[in-house]
C-alpha cells in the first residue's frame, strides 16, 4: 500500500508487514516481547499482515465516519463522565484515581502467539513525556510500573510478574495522540479475570 494511501504513517515495520502474508508471518512469542519492552524497541510490534490490512481499512473509514480515531473513542468507549479534552481529571497522578482511567480489551492488538491478551489502559490523567525524546519521564515510567503491579500483577498472584509486560508507544509511533494510554500484555490470565479488569466501574458513569 503506497504511503499516501494509508491513514496514519507506516514505518518499516508496518511496511514490511505488508509485503507478507499471513503464512509468511512470524508471530511475537513472550520471549521476543520481553525483548522488545525492556529495549524499548517498539517500532520492532507488529500485526499480523491480515489485521494490519484490516486496521487501515477501519482507520480510514472511521476519520471518515467521525473525522477521528479520538472522536470515535470518545463515542463508543471511554468514559462519557470524562467529557472532551483536554480533561479535567480528579488527581494530577496518572492512575492514582480509578475515575481517572479505563481498562479495555486492545481492538486491534498485535500478532501474539495463542495465550497472549493485549490490554489498553485509558488515562485522564495526562502521563508526562520528554519532549525532546518522546517518551516517558523516569518519574512517570515508576508511577506506570507501580500500577501495573497494582492492578495487574498482584491480581494474578504467585508468579504474576512473570505474566505481565506493559510499554508506552513513543509519541510518534502513537495512532491517538490525543488520549493518553499504555499498553499492558499478558499471558495465560484466566477469562475471569480479564472479565473483572475491563469491566465498566460506577464510576465511570457517574460522577
Amino acid at each position: 500500500m503506497p504511503q499516501e494511501e494509508a491513514p496514519f504513517p507506516l514505518n518499516d515495520t508496518d511496511k514490511f508487514v505488508l509485503s507478507l502474508t499471513d503464512e509468511e508471518y512470524a508471530y511475537h512469542t513472550w520471549d521476543d516481547l520481553k525483548r522488545i519492552t525492556e529495549t524499548n524497541d517498539l517500532a520492532a510490534l507488529k500485526r499480523k499482515p491480515s489485521d494490519l490490512r484490516r486496521y487501515i481499512k477501519w482507520t480510514a473509514q472511521t476519520k471518515a465516519d467521525y473525522g477521528s480515531t479520538t472522536e470515535y473513542l470518545l463515542a463508543h468507549r471511554l468514559p462519557k463522565t470524562w467529557g472532551r479534552p483536554p480533561f479535567t481529571p480528579v488527581s494530577d497522578v496518572p492512575f492514582a484515581e480509578p475515575s481517572d482511567y479505563r481498562v479495555l480489551m486492545n481492538d486491534w492488538p498485535y500478532g501474539f502467539v495463542p495465550g497472549i491478551t493485549h490490554i489498553v489502559v485509558w488515562s485522564r490523567t495526562p502521563i508526562p513525556t520528554d519532549p525532546e525524546i518522546g517518551d516517558m519521564t523516569a518519574e512517570s515510567r515508576q508511577t506506570v510500573a507501580d500500577f501495573v503491579r497494582q492492578y495487574f500483577v498482584d491480581a494474578i498472584g504467585p508468579g504474576g510478574e512473570d505474566k505481565v509486560l506493559w510499554f508506552k508507544n513513543w509519541t510518534a509511533l502513537q495512532s491517538v495522540r490525543a488520549l493518553d494510554h499504555i499498553h499492558v500484555l499478558v499471558r495465560d490470565v484466566e477469562p475471569s479475570l480479564l472479565q473483572e479488569w475491563t469491566t465498566e466501574r460506577e464510576w465511570h458513569r457517574s460522577q
